[in-house]
């Protein structure tokens, strides 16, 4: 028997652990390699069952299962992934497809946009989907009264029809290549509808698990949706918000959980070589960022912004809170990897000089700033703000770090305190990135910076159908939000997490979102 046959029958449970080392063993393989061997293939064949339970560092008790309003990663697997699905979903290798969408075609320079549903598609309450729940759900982001993160994304939407039970049809302003990658943003699943108005209150969706019990900032829970469109494994799940990473750890260690989310890369390997714990580690488009205020003084001066990108030691901090997992940024946010990514011609790294440069220039000699922070932004924040105000120091401005409160950062800090520390997942394309975050009164523009030239070249790169040119504006794009934006990009970070070592996963884990482009809980199983 060769070892391809070995491993099927294995994977399928039709042969021991006993009886595989022992072949594997006579064709001269050793002990150890054939436990390897073994415990490989069974974790390679998706099996079903099994209550899984993850814990993930965000999540507070003012969320709610309003899309429009999740903010991080518990509300993207909990409130999208588990509950509800999209139009169209970014696929593992990056590429875009239809989801509850069979088919999507584009038509008049990509202005017009024809989505044929499923047939066949139910709400966990047993109502049918049509084109109406598709509208509607939409519209939900896109009133003048508005607050959805996704709302900036919709702008050009100028109409959303239906054209019977299984046919929607939006128009835009202007071509958008990118749109199918719009209608996959997280903030926008199909939501049940009557009247025009979607239920979120319900938490009802199309996704594979219907909600059992949820407490906002605590935990979710749900069970397998039998009528799912596809195959899941997991019987029920149960997501948990742990926001201290070392109380996450443990849990981890402990068995509570099967899985966590940003693990501490001070202990992690430690942790892996218990045996009983993996890592699992992507290189994706994440950054970790230090937003500042552009409305607030001194941030309002770009050459106060200039003096304090020059300011810091990005390899420093990569080195020391990163371990190395991750690069030093460039204040740009669109990583290697994504299309049309550049390279900044500035290099925005630390240099005493270039700071005393344009403290000048802003008619200063001396330099103080507050700087929030708080491990709830990113594991090794507070660190990582000790290190800023390091550095800093060396070149004469004064850096006060504010230690803020875990368990309020997204509600009192985030956006609202003229300088803090930040997370991005990135975005699988340029547009979704800039839109989100950097566009003028974008909702999760966290800077609140505007730029006449940089949402021209936008708008209109977004509705080129030439690649060469529309690589020459985001090329362009990219140069001024690193010049003049008030984000500062500190570092891209691998997605490091940790799950227990009877847990199986795909051979290609999605980099667009954490956890699995925050689809583990219909993507992973146990073995």
């Amino acid at each position: 028997m060769n070892f391809r046959s070995m491993k099927k029958l294995a994977a399928k449970g039709k042969m021991s652990r006993r009886d595989f080392v022992q072949l594997a063993i006579a064709a001269g393989v050793t002990a150890v390699a054939a436990e390897t061997m073994f415990v490989k293939a069974v974790l390679a064949e998706p099996k079903k069952g099994g209550r899984f339970r993850m814990a993930v560092g965000s999540g507070a008790t003012t969320d709610t299962l309003d899309p429009a309003t999740f903010p991080d990663t518990f509300g993207g697997v909990w409130g999208w992934a588990s509950l509800r699905s999209s139009l169209t979903e970014v696929n593992n290798d990056g590429t875009i497809s239809g989801d509850l969408a069979e088919t999507f075609e584009a038509s008049d320079g990509a202005k017009k946009w024809v989505f044929n549903l499923r047939k066949g598609v139910e709400f966990h309450n047993g109502k049918s989907l049509t084109a109406d729940d598709v509208v509607a759900s939409i519209n939900h982001h896109r009133g003048e009264e508005s607050k959805s993160a996704a709302k900036s994304l919709l702008t050009t939407v100028t109409d959303v029809k239906t054209d019977g039970a299984d046919k929607v049809i939006i128009t835009l302003s202007a071509g958008n290549a990118d749109f199918p990658y719009v209608a996959s943003d997280y903030h926008i699943p199909i939501m049940p509808s009557a009247d025009g108005k979607v239920d979120w209150q319900s938490g009802v969706g199309t996704g594979p698990y219907s909600m059992v019990k949820y407490e906002p900032g605590v935990l979710g829970e749900g069970k397998r949706n039998p009528n799912y469109h596809r195959e899941t494994y997991f019987d029920e799940i149960e997501v948990r918000t742990i926001i201290d990473v070392a109380a996450r750890m443990n849990a981890l260690a402990s068995g509570d959980v099967d899985f966590i989310d940003r693990v501490d890369l001070k202990t992690s390997a430690r942790m892996e070589a218990g045996g009983n714990a993996k890592l699992a580690e992507v290189a994706g488009f994440a950054h970790y960022v230090a937003p500042m205020i552009t409305t607030m003084a001194p941030f309002d001066n770009k050459d106060v912004r200039l003096a304090l990108k020059y300011a810091i030691d990005r390899e420093e901090i990569v080195k020391k809170v990163l371990l190395g997992h991750g690069t030093a940024g460039n204040d740009n946010p669109i990583a290697p990897g994504v299309p049309f990514s550049h390279d900044p011609a500035n290099k925005h790294v630390f240099d005493p000089e270039k700071v005393k440069f344009h403290l000048k220039k802003a008619g200063l000699t001396e330099l103080t700033v507050d700087l929030s922070a708080s491990d709830a932004a990113f594991a090794g924040a507070v660190d990582t703000a000790q290190l800023m105000k390091d550095s800093a120091a060396k070149c004469g401005i004064n850096i006060n770090v504010v230690r803020e409160a875990d368990d309020a950062y997204l509600d009192a800090v985030w956006m609202k305190k003229p300088w803090c520390l930040s997370y991005w997942s990135g975005r699988p394309v340029a547009d979704l990135m800039f839109t989100t975050a950097y566009a003028t009164g974008a909702a999760w523009n966290e800077g609140f910076w505007s730029n006449a030239k940089f949402d021209e070249l936008l708008a209109a790169a977004r509705s080129e159908l030439d690649q060469t040119k529309r690589a020459t504006m985001y090329a362009e794009m990219q140069d001024i939000v690193n010049d003049d934006s008030g984000t500062m990009v500190l570092m891209f970070y691998n997605y490091v997490n940790a799950h227990a070592s009877t847990m199986g996963r795909p051979d290609v884990i999605a980099p667009n979102w954490d956890v699995d482009g925050l689809k583990i809980t219909q993507r992973w199983w146990f073995a």
